[in-house]
This record gives structure tokens, C-alpha cells and sequence, in this order.
């Protein structure tokens, strides 16, 4: 049976985990999702009048799952499973691609792995047929670990030299504290990487890569029984577990409770031009119903030109090319932060600027002008980037494997245009009222 959204519908995508499956029409798009055997999920969504598709293999594990010792090892797998397999090698994987013209790549996180590949519609099977071999089936060659090793240790360092890089990963630490699953940074560090063992990694793939941890997603051009009956068949060629009373491994949100985050400062000397200034506290988790209070409060403080830093610091003194708010939000805490890179002069203005917008905004709150300019500006990218499949296939991967929740379109311009000045004040007071960072990435002077 298919079903139409209703005006304020609301679809949990957790419902069917004893196998019957989700079948709903949003805006137009049909949207499926099944459980196989195994608790592979599968969530397709088939956009009419696209002539492309995009695929993901999801898998709710990141850096902040490593065990000791396997520290670098979700970032290395996402290297590592482009290698090959027992029926290609790495030269093959990516020829396969070249030859359909599609596009592939992977991304990693703190708490969620993705492969994905963007192709012709006609050409799903195929793509599909490549990823899943990488990922059900990697070798994980002691070779290519070596020839890797070098690879990732030398894109950290491309990040090291990176001033804004280093202060984005010291943001990270100051807010969730040095050595903590959420504040080490997530590709590891050159020691963890020269460190962690082929049979670490091994066990790190073996121990989360699994029937029970996978989340298929596709969009554009799809059919979903027939991406069903693939993945069955590729699941079980790997040896996977084809149980038909596995049920879906739970997510990351249904098994931590919440974490108190240490707030510090932190300066990393570095003979830059420019300094770069972040200043912040704990944010909210990603399942937090003031989600989109937090869309409007980092919006109207720092999201666009109209925005109030970069009005104030930017137009107004010319003090920074580029400043902004942003939040980082996490199964169990997040982030609330605000950058500004500016001359080594400039820190202690630019400083008393960013925290002063802020605590302006928590203290007096916003006017309706700023409201709907916000509302308005969200709206628009959240109906631009559902023009495209990759856009839309994010969308259900992450919707499955970190909140399990998916819901329409209209709904979500509901819960935004639901939101109200007084929301975003009493959001602002409890950031602000929050032990607060400063994380500065610049010359010793200041």
C-alpha cells in the first residue's frame, strides 16, 4: 500500500523493523523502504523526470567508535576499500567507473562512514554491483595498507599545513576535550596512523562493517525491489549474515546517554598572515527538537551576507573577509561556534564583536525582519538542494542511520516556519549561558 503524506505527517523511519516495509509518496517522489535478511536496509526514493541516480552504502560507525589501538582505522577503511577485492583491484574499481562516467567517492565522520557513487539511471546495477563488492567484500591488501599509510599521513599533513584546519580540529578539542572520541580528530593523528596494524584495521572492518550495520540508499533513477534483490545477492555471496531474524543494529542515538562536554581554551602559535579566531561552547544533540531554532539562530548571526557578523565585522569595520556561526551536532552533544579569520591586530576587536553579537541576541533577540529574511533564506536551500539526487540520497542515509526519522518536505517547512523569536532567544540564553572557548590559530604575539 502506498501512502501520501498528510499535511503534518510525521514518518518514523524506524517503523518496519519486523520486515514489512515503508511505501509513501512526498512531493511527487516515491520513497520505499524495506528490511532484508540480515537487517540490511534498503531506502530508495524515485524522483520522476531525472535521467541520473545516487547511491550510498551508509554505515552508522565512526572515529569516535575506534577501540585502543585502532585509532585512523574508519578513515584508513575509507581508503582502503577502493583497493580491491577478490574479483578487482583497484585499477579495475576505478576503471569501472571512468567507463559508465560516473562519479565515486566516500566520507568519513565522527559517527557515520558512507560510500556513494552518482551515475546514469541505467547504469545502477552496475554501480551498485562495484560498491557493494568494495564494501562487503574488501581484502584489505597488506600492500595497499603500506601504500596508503603513506597516502593518509601525508593528507594530514596537507591539513597541518592547513592554519584553518588546525584551528577547526582545536575548536574540536576545546569544546569535547583533548583525547576524547569526539575531540580527536577524525582521520587520526601521523602517530595513531604509523601505529594502527593491517590486523587492527581488519578487526575495526570485521567488528562494523555487517548486514545489521548497513544502510542502502538510493535516489533519482531507481527500482527498488530490484536494488533489494542485488544487495540480497551480493550480501550473501560476501558471507554476510542473511538471517531473516537479524534485526537492524540499534543507532548510535539509542544507546548513549547524554555527555557533559569540557570547555577550554586553546592558541596555537603559527607565523600566519592571518589569525584565526573561533569562539564557542556545547551545542545540542542532533536529535534536539530546537533543531531548526538552531538553523534560524546561526543564521541570522552568521549565515549570509545580511547576517549579523558579517554586517558588523565585515561591512561595517572591514575587519574580516570571512566570518560566520555554525553548530556541529552529535547522537548525544554538539557544538555552537563562531569564526572569524582577521589580521593579528584585529583578535581582541573581532573577539568582543562575535561575543557581543551573540549576547545581544540572547539578551534583546531577534525582530521579524530577521526572522523572515532567515526563514526565507533557508527555505530557499532547502527546496534548491532537493533538486539533486546526491542532495536527496543524503538526505535518506543520514536520516536512517543517525535519527531515524525521515520526514516530507512540507513538513520540515513546517517545523521551520513554526519557529518563533522567542524560540530563538531562549536557545541563544542557554548557549550563552554555557561555559564558553577561545581557540586562536595565529602568531605568538597575540
Amino acid at each position: 500500500m502506498t501512502t501520501t503524506f498528510s499535511e503534518n505527517c510525521l514518518i518514523n523511519a524506524s517503523a518496519g523493523t519486523d520486515g514489512t516495509e515503508l511505501n509513501l509518496i512526498d512531493d511527487g517522489a516515491h520513497i520505499r523502504r524495506s528490511i532484508l535478511p540480515g537487517g540490511v536496509r534498503v531506502i530508495t526514493e524515485h524522483v520522476p523526470g531525472l535521467r541520473s541516480a545516487s547511491l550510498g552504502m551508509w554505515f552508522g560507525v565512526g572515529s569516535r567508535d575506534e577501540l585502543a589501538g585502532h585509532e585512523g582505522s574508519t578513515h584508513f577503511l575509507e581508503h582502503l576499500l577502493f583497493k580491491g577485492t577478490p574479483t578487482r583491484d583497484a585499477r579495475e574499481i576505478a576503471r569501472a567507473f571512468d567507463f559508465i562516467g560516473g562519479e565515486s567517492n566516500a566520507a568519513t565522520s565522527k559517527e557515520h562512514t558512507s560510500y556513494y557513487a552518482r551515475v546514469q539511471g541505467h547504469d545502477v546495477p552496475q554501480a551498485l554491483d562495484i560498491v557493494t563488492d568494495m564494501v562487503t567484500s574488501s581484502v584489505l591488501d597488506p600492500h595497499e595498507v603500506a601504500t596508503e599509510r603513506g597516502v593518509i599521513v601525508a593528507e594530514l599533513a596537507e591539513s597541518a599545513d592547513d592554519p584553518g584546519d588546525v584551528a577547526h580540529e582545536a575548536f574540536a578539542r576545546a569544546v569535547f576535550g583533548t583525547g576524547t572520541p569526539l575531540g580527536r580528530p577524525v582521520g587520526g593523528t601521523p602517530a595513531t596512523v604509523q601505529a594502527v596494524s593491517r590486523d587492527a584495521i581488519w578487526e575495526h572492518y570485521k567488528q562494523t562493517y555487517a548486514s545489521d550495520s548497513l544502510v542502502v540508499a538510493v535516489a533519482g533513477v531507481v527500482d527498488h525491489d530490484a536494488v533489494c534483490e542485488q544487495i540480497a545477492r551480493h550480501v550473501e555471496r560476501a558471507g554476510w549474515s542473511v538471517d531473516p531474524d537479524q534485526a537492524p543494529r540499534a543507532r548510535r542515538s539509542e544507546l548513549l546517554s547524554a555527555t557533559v562536554p569540557v570547555v577550554h581554551d586553546e592558541f596555537v602559535a603559527r607565523e600566519t598572515e592571518q589569525a584565526h579566531l573561533y569562539v564557542g561552547c556545547a551545542g545540542i544533540p542532533s536529535g534536539d527538537e530546537r533543531r531548526w531554532s538552531m538553523s534560524m539562530l546561526t543564521t541570522i548571526l552568521g549565515g549570509g551576507m545580511s547576517s549579523r557578523l558579517f554586517q558588523e565585522i565585515r561591512e561595517k569595520r572591514g575587519l574580516a573577509y570571512s566570518t560566520y556561526a555554525f553548530d556541529v551536532p552529535y547522537a548525544d552533544s554538539g557544538a555552537f561556534g563562531m569564526y572569524a579569520g582577521c589580521a593579528p591586530k584585529d583578535v581582541s576587536a573581532v573577539y568582543d564583536l562575535l561575543v557581543g553579537e551573540f549576547e545581544r541576541m540572547a539578551a534583546d533577540g531577534v525582530d521579524e525582519e530577521e526572522l523572515a529574511r532567515a526563514r526565507g533564506q533557508l527555505r530557499g536551500a532547502m527546496v534548491l538542494g532537493s533538486e539533486d539526487s546526491l542532495s536527496r540520497m543524503g538526505r535518506l542515509g543520514r536520516a536512517e542511520v543517525i535519527t531515524g526519522r525521515l520526514r516530507s518536505m512540507d513538513y520540515n517547512l513546517e517545523l521551520l516556519d513554526a519557529v518563533t523569536a522567542e524560540d530563538i532567544q531562549q536557545l541563544a540564553a542557554f548557549l550563552a549561558s554555557q561555559p564558553r572557548c577561545r581557540v586562536l590559530v595565529g602568531p605568538e604575539a597575540n
